[in-house]
């Protein structure tokens, strides 16, 4: 049991430390950008180009719609906790703050798409790198984020748990 928490602790200071490591050796990389005429592509991913920028657009639309509907959901239902007479306002704005990070990974998934979408087609060395450190840094910031629902789901269980005990036990 205790080899387990060991090498689970390893692993969860390890993974964000080789992640930020990553990027910052992909920041760091300087490559110089050969440009391409637009007279030297072919007509064909001249179209396919406009069609995955529209692919892109859309995956970034519905990022910003769905991290922007979260929030005003979030917001309002925070006020409506706050104002409210209730003595479970603590666990409500833990519920909230949940709501929030798991739309907000979402939002994360829809972006990294987007910068899929556009480096798809024709990528240059510095496009796949910056590529790369964008979907480094993101990968990072939904790990924690994961990381903290994760934690707190537990500590919520737990705590319900030791709420039902007492009154199972003779």
């Amino acid at each position: 049991m205790q080899q387990k928490s060991l090498s689970a602790s390893l692993l969860e200071i390890l993974l964000p430390l080789a992640l930020i490591f990553g990027l910052v050796l992909l920041l760091s990389l300087n490559v110089e950008q050969t440009h391409q005429t637009e007279a030297a592509q072919a007509p064909l991913e001249s179209w396919l180009k406009l069609i995955v920028g529209y692919l892109a657009a859309t995956a970034e639309i519905s990022a910003a719609l769905v991290i922007g509907l979260a929030v005003i959901r979030g917001i309002l239902l925070y006020l409506l906790q706050t104002f409210s007479r209730s003595r479970q306002h603590i666990d409500s704005t833990e519920v909230v703050r949940l709501q929030l990070g798991r739309v907000l990974a979402l939002g994360l998934e829809f972006t990294v798409a987007s910068d899929i979408l556009r480096t798809a087609v024709a990528p240059t060395r510095q496009d796949i790198l910056n590529l790369g450190a964008i979907v480094l840094l993101r990968t990072l910031l939904n790990y924690f984020l994961e990381r903290e629902i994760q934690q707190v789901e537990q500590s919520r269980s737990k705590s319900y748990q030791n709420a039902e005990q007492p009154e199972n036990t003779p």
